[in-house]
């Protein structure tokens, strides 16, 4: 009798192991490779370095962007007040044309009134009396003298009205342009740090605590590269100075100018702890090159508004020869501004982020030091 049990199909064994066991090995590993794919771009990811050096190039960018909104600010300013002089100068002369205008249309009507231009035999006959000829005739004469001087006044007075109003046109296209060249600062300075956030929003909170810390060491670096500088040239300072008997030979910094910085300085210490704020002068915020500008203010010596007109405003020193006070550029194109405290340190308003603060000349490298300048 045939046996009627199903016969099991070829291959429910392979050495030993059920076909199940194989097919969820085959799952798993294929779930493995699956996870592996989706992480791969993970190492796509730009590191910890390279998002740092992106976001402080965005800064640097909206700094140098914040110089260009900054001059832009100023010469608006300016603008708008020779466009107010010139507008009001306009309504001014407008009014003495009108004046001379009106004086006119008065000479016309007395013409109009009195008859013809000249006496004639005509006037003489349709007078009552000889008087009254007389009396016409002399009228006339007067109106005839001040209408010619009427008329050289209200042409005169017309072509310097055409003159202002033409200067006024000028003035208001050139504050268009400039308005324009604000917008479009302004809009770039913000596209920087809007960019500069989003990288930074990326990071996890971990990410975010080694950044900081990575700063951190960058300063302190920074820092004792500073002191090393500074001890080396106090150094050799005091050995080229000295004399046979070991009298120093040195020359004392200018004692108006010592005077000065130290009034500068004190207000730019007072200062610390201050937010950065791109295009701000103070009282409560500043950027690089409003503290600078203050802080000089303070010792009675006016700066220019940006980084690139304050460096022409003062006698170029070397790094050697630094004096506190003085004025430290950074960069190629001098978009950062700090003030020299000495020792090889500074006071500013390093970032968008940060606050004013005390930190080494060198916390971007020798290399990114563009010049040092003494304020006049």
């Amino acid at each position: 009798m045939a046996s009627h049990r199903k016969s099991r199909p070829a291959g429910t064994r392979v050495a030993g192991i059920r076909t199940p066991a194989l097919a969820t090995a085959a799952l798993t590993s294929v779930a493995l490779l699956s996870q592996s794919a989706n992480a791969a771009p993970a190492d796509d990811r730009p590191s910890l370095e390279e998002v740092e050096k992106k976001v402080d190039d965005l800064y640097r960018q909206a700094e140098s962007a914040t110089d260009s909104y900054n001059a832009a600010k100023e010469k608006t300013t300016k603008q708008r007040k020779q466009v107010d002089t010139l507008l009001d100068d306009v309504a001014q002369r407008t009014e003495k044309l009108n004046a001379a205008r009106e004086e006119l249309g008065s000479f016309a009507a007395a013409q109009y009134r009195t008859g013809a231009a000249a006496p004639d035999t005509a006037t003489f006959l349709l007078a009552d009396t000889p008087q009254d000829y007389f009396d016409q005739t002399q009228l006339m004469g007067r109106l005839t003298s001040r209408q010619k001087g009427a008329v050289d006044d209200y042409v005169t007075e017309q072509s310097a009205t055409m003159k202002k109003r033409q200067e006024a046109s000028r003035s208001l296209q050139s504050l268009t342009e400039t308005q324009s060249d604000l917008k479009t600062a302004k809009a770039t300075v913000q596209k920087k740090l809007a960019d500069a956030r989003e990288l930074l929003s990326e990071l996890t909170a971990q990410e975010k605590a080694r950044l900081a810390a990575i700063e951190k060491e960058k300063q302190e670096a920074a820092a004792r590269k500073a002191a090393e500088k500074a001890a080396a040239e106090q150094a050799a300072q005091q050995e080229s100075s000295s004399g046979p008997t070991g009298s120093s030979t040195s020359t004392a910094p200018d004692s108006s100018y010592a005077t000065k910085a130290a009034k500068a300085l004190a207000f730019a210490r007072a200062q610390i702890g201050k937010p950065y704020v791109w295009g701000a002068t103070g009282p409560g915020s500043y950027d690089c090159s409003g503290l600078t500008q203050a802080a000089w203010k303070a010792a009675g010596v006016d700066l220019p508004r940006v980084t690139y007109d304050q460096v022409n405003a003062g006698t170029t020193v070397s790094l050697a020869d630094a004096q506190p006070g003085d004025l430290v550029f950074f960069y190629d194109d001098i978009s950062h501004v700090g003030l020299y405290i000495g020792n090889g340190m500074m006071i500013h308003a390093p970032k968008p982020g940060a606050y004013v603060r005390e930190e080494s000349i060198y916390y971007d490298g020798e290399s990114a030091i563009h010049s040092v300048v003494r304020p006049a």
